[in-house]
């Protein structure tokens, strides 16, 4: 049974991928591109030595906000508004950070803290408006990263903005002190000069991938966090407060979105910019679906959109739209979200098939033909 019940799961993500690569095929085929043609480019192009570094990189921030998606999504609550949060805690992060200079553990620490903090109080709102006004998080979140779009621009504009200089073209926060840099992997992995450095951030993500596993699995709080979203009036009566619950899923669902922008503020940018890299909060949706809310199935989902949105870089310079990838991911989602609940009840139909056949076998012989 438990065999069948993975393998199953495994089907799933596969052939939503199939889906996907079918209808991006019907796409290229109306604008009379190959299909075939594309995706040995994006193949070919993805397996560089200085692509797989990239699809990394890319897939690091992806797979932060899908484990901040996904702690909500445990007790079914639906943070829509990691994209928010996650731009408040790389702004107030980068502002902390360029106004101090300490050592580095220090200095890194205070960071981390500060966009983590950021991120759970501006989470925090859409929670107490849940439990005391009813407002669906849903409705809440997704106002409050319009919010958070424009609290930021004026943040950086009035306060934040590093003092002009002849030759500055990018309106930004104060640089980082070096103490504030990430040191890149790249030794560590033997790459020579590589296009682009691998992130040490990379070790921060799979901490808190690990972190997360163990809160949600291997904690009563986790336990009580599962129980209220498969049933939570049988949570209520076994003694958890719903109210309380929903206040700390949100804040530590704030908390992992004030990480998603870390990698590209520590390891590349090292000061917050009015052009500060956007989308990562609603692609960890997708990513957090995909991978069914548990930390090595985002990863994957991660590495996989973050492969997508690379190798499509190649087919520009080729003739074919980019844009492709954008048609795959959205394709993924759909098909995924379908699979899963094809699985789901061909998993639920398997064991209740299970169930009648033990009990048939349990039932003496002259009972069952008396009944």
């Amino acid at each position: 049974m438990r065999r069948a019940r993975l393998l199953l799961w495994f089907v799933a993500p596969v052939s939503a991928l199939l889906v996907a690569m079918a209808v991006s095929s019907i796409a290229l085929l109306l604008i009379h591109k190959s299909p075939l043609q594309a995706f040995e480019l994006m193949g070919q192009y993805g397996a560089q030595s200085g692509s797989m570094v990239s699809i990394v990189n890319r897939a690091v921030p992806l797979f932060l906000s899908g484990l901040a998606v996904a702690i909500g999504f445990k007790m079914n609550l639906f943070n829509i508004g990691v994209e928010g949060q996650s731009l408040l805690g790389a702004l107030l992060g980068a502002a902390v950070g360029g106004a101090v200079n300490l050592p580095a553990p220090l200095e890194i620490t205070i960071i981390l803290l500060t966009a983590m903090a950021a991120g759970a109080a501006w989470s925090g709102i859409a929670g107490v408006l849940k439990v005391t006004r009813g407002v669906h998080e849903v409705i809440s979140t997704i106002m409050l990263n319009a919010i958070a779009t424009g609290v930021s621009s004026w943040l950086l504009l009035t306060y934040f903005r590093k003092p002009y200089s002849p030759g500055d073209l990018v309106v930004s926060t104060r640089q980082l002190p070096q103490s504030g840099w990430f040191p890149p992997l790249n030794r560590l992995f033997g790459l020579h000069n590589p296009p682009e450095d691998l992130s040490g951030f990379v070790l921060v993500a799979i901490l808190v991938g690990v972190i997360y596993y163990v809160l949600v699995w291997r904690t009563r709080f986790g336990y009580d966090l599962r129980a209220s979203g498969i049933n939570p009036l049988a949570a209520r009566v076994s003694g958890v407060d719903p109210n309380r619950m929903v206040i700390q899923t949100m804040l530590l669902s704030g908390a992992m979105s004030g990480l998603v922008g870390m990698m590209y503020l520590l390891s590349f940018f090292h000061a917050y910019t009015i052009d500060f890299p956007t989308g990562l909060g609603f692609t960890g949706i997708a990513v957090a679906l995909v991978g069914r809310n548990h930390p090595v199935g985002i990863g994957l989902g991660a590495l996989l959109f973050g492969f997508i949105e690379r190798s499509a870089q190649i087919l520009d310079l080729n003739g074919i739209p980019k844009e492709i990838f954008q048609i795959m991911e959205g394709t993924i989602i759909l098909a995924v979200v379908i699979a899963y609940e094809v699985v789901r009840r061909m998993i639920e139909a398997q064991e209740v098939r299970a169930a009648a056949e033990k009990t048939r076998r349990m039932v003496p012989e002259g009972q069952e033909a008396a009944a």
